[in-house]
């Protein structure tokens, strides 16, 4: 199922769907409390093979008029991800908006476990081999109302990557957050990490400069 406006609001102790955002990574930024959200949400839904805010998101936060926000269909990303085919641990995307295409290669890697798959081994073993640490997901966005809910959703389902606020043409950064499963657990979450306006990090997202 895709969430409602009405349960997305509940479990976030909101009012109005346009404080969702500031509220969303107010608790993504706290351990404890990021914890019992995802937990609340998994009490209604624990299907994590597609992007839950997809409708919500699209309906009360994108941007369409100023900023020409839109989705990719979800067909559309499960056709890219069967075109793409297997490869290694690595994925990057710009203009990732809350992770719709890159939730459809998290499945995908789940599935096949491409990084110790030799050829020969049969499909159902990636359950046994699958390991949250050698699969790397750096994934950019430029919109506030977006960036919550992509960090959402690559926390709840424990992927290790970056997620990189910025200008994906211009390479001007606002901001970047490391998001780290530091074990095996096939189910656990990942911790998130505000990482420092510094040159290091610059040459790590491979961006020009910090915003102003």
């Amino acid at each position: 199922m895709q969430l409602d406006v009405e349960t997305v609001n509940e479990i976030l102790g909101i009012d109005d769907a346009y404080k969702a955002p500031t509220r969303l990574m107010e608790l993504m930024m706290d351990a404890h409390k990021r914890e019992d959200t995802f937990k609340a949400f998994l009490k209604i839904d624990t299907d994590l093979s597609f992007d839950w805010f997809h409708q919500y998101f699209e309906e009360e936060q994108a941007q369409r008029k100023t900023r020409k926000q839109d989705f990719t269909p979800d067909s559309v990303s499960t056709l890219l991800q069967a075109l793409v085919g297997k490869r290694s641990g690595s994925y990057y995307e710009p203009a990732a908006g809350t992770g719709g295409l890159m939730i459809k290669r998290w499945v995908q890697d789940r599935a096949t476990d491409p990084v110790t798959d030799n050829g020969k081994r049969p499909s159902w073993m990636s359950v046994f081999t699958y390991d949250p640490r050698n699969y790397w997901y750096q994934v950019e966005e430029m919109s506030d109302r977006a960036l919550p809910f992509l960090l959402f959703n690559m926390a709840i389902r424990g992927m290790n990557g970056v997620a990189v606020q910025c200008d994906s043409l211009t390479r001007v950064g606002q901001a970047a957050y490391f998001v780290r499963n530091d074990s095996d657990n096939y189910l656990g979450f990942s911790d998130i990490y505000k990482l420092p306006r510094n040159d290091e990090v610059l040459d790590f997202c491979q961006l020009e400069k910090w915003s102003i």
